[in-house]
C-alpha cells in the first residue's frame, strides 16, 4: 500500500486492540488515541496500558506512547505503532488519516463524525451508519457478531454480558463502592467464588464465581461505584486467554477490515 492509508483508532481497550492488531497485520499504519486515565480491565491485552507504562506489547506487537502528532508521525515512519493521549480527537485534523475507527465502546457517540476522514467506522451501539459514520460493526455476541452495517445501527446495549461457559452477568464484577482499588489477586490467577480479589477503599470485593481472573482494573485506580472492575472466565484451565486477543475481538476486527476495504473500493480511493 502506498499514499495516505493511515487509520486512526479511537480507543485502546481489549476490543480495540484486536482491531488495531488486525489492521497492522494487514499493512495499515495505525495511530491510537486514548484518554488520560484508561479504565480497561483486560489490561494484559490492551494497548491503552501504554498511557501508564510508555509501551505495551500484545502478542508480539508493541504500542508506544507519543507526546505529539509530530512524534507520532516520526514513529510511523519507523514502522512503529504510536499512541497519543487525545480524548477529543484534536490530532485527527493534523494527521489527516484515510479512516477513523471509533473503538471506544462507550455505547454512545463521544464525538466521532463522518467529516473526520474519508472513511469512518464505529464499533457497537450508539452510532447510526449513514449518519454518524459510514459503517457500524456489530459487537453483541451471537449470530451477527462482526457483521458490518452500512445503514442503521448495531443492537442496543442490553447491559448483560454474553455467555461464556454458561455464565453471563456473573462474569463481570462492578465496584461495590467508590474509592481507590487495591488489588489482592492478579490477572491470570484462578479464584474461588467468594474469594477476596480486591478492596475498594475499605470495601472487600469477592469473586462472583470460580474461574480465571481474566481482567482486573489497575491497582490504585480511583473507581466510582458501579464501575466495571473485574472479569472472571469460568474456563479456569485456559490461562492463555488472559494474554491473547479474544475470539470476540478478532471477529469484530474482521468486520472493521471488511468495512475499510469495501468502502475504499466503493469510493475509488487511491492507495
Amino acid at each position: 500500500m502506498n499514499g495516505n492509508n493511515l487509520v486512526i483508532v479511537r480507543g485502546g481497550g481489549d476490543l480495540a486492540t484486536g482491531t488495531i492488531a488486525r489492521l497492522r497485520q494487514c499493512g495499515f499504519p495505525v495511530v491510537v488515541l486514548e484518554v488520560p486515565a484508561p479504565s480497561a480491565i483486560r489490561r494484559t491485552v490492551a494497548f491503552c496500558e501504554a498511557v501508564y507504562t510508555g509501551a505495551q506489547t500484545v502478542e508480539g506487537m508493541t504500542c508506544r506512547r507519543a507526546g505529539t502528532p509530530d512524534a507520532a508521525r516520526a514513529m510511523l515512519a519507523q514502522g512503529e505503532l504510536p499512541l497519543l493521549v487525545d480524548p477529543e480527537g484534536a490530532s485527527i485534523a493534523a494527521l489527516r488519516p484515510m479512516a477513523v475507527v471509533d473503538a471506544i465502546l462507550a455505547k454512545k457517540n463521544l464525538g466521532t463524525r463522518r467529516q473526520m476522514a474519508p472513511i469512518t467506522v464505529a464499533l457497537g451501539p450508539g452510532f447510526t451508519a449513514g449518519q454518524d459514520v459510514d459503517a457500524v460493526v456489530e459487537t453483541m455476541r451471537g449470530h451477527d457478531l462482526g457483521r458490518v452495517i452500512y445503514a442503521g445501527a448495531a443492537r442496543p446495549n442490553t447491559g448483560v454480558p454474553g455467555l461464556i461457559g454458561g455464565y453471563g452477568a456473573e462474569r463481570v464484577i462492578h465496584s461495590p463502592a467508590a474509592g481507590t482499588l487495591r488489588a489482592v489477586r492478579r490477572i491470570g490467577d484462578v479464584v474461588e467464588r467468594g474469594e477476596l480479589i480486591a478492596f475498594v477503599g475499605g470495601t472487600p470485593v469477592p469473586a462472583t464465581l470460580t474461574g480465571l481472573l481474566r481482567g482486573l482494573i489497575r491497582d490504585g485506580y480511583p473507581v466510582t461505584e458501579g464501575l466495571k472492575i473485574a472479569d472472571i472466565d469460568p474456563r479456569a484451565g485456559e490461562a492463555k486467554n488472559c494474554f491473547t486477543i479474544s475470539d470476540k475481538s478478532r471477529c469484530i476486527a474482521g468486520g472493521v477490515v471488511e468495512a475499510l476495504l469495501h468502502l475504499h473500493a466503493l469510493r475509488g480511493l487511491p492507495w
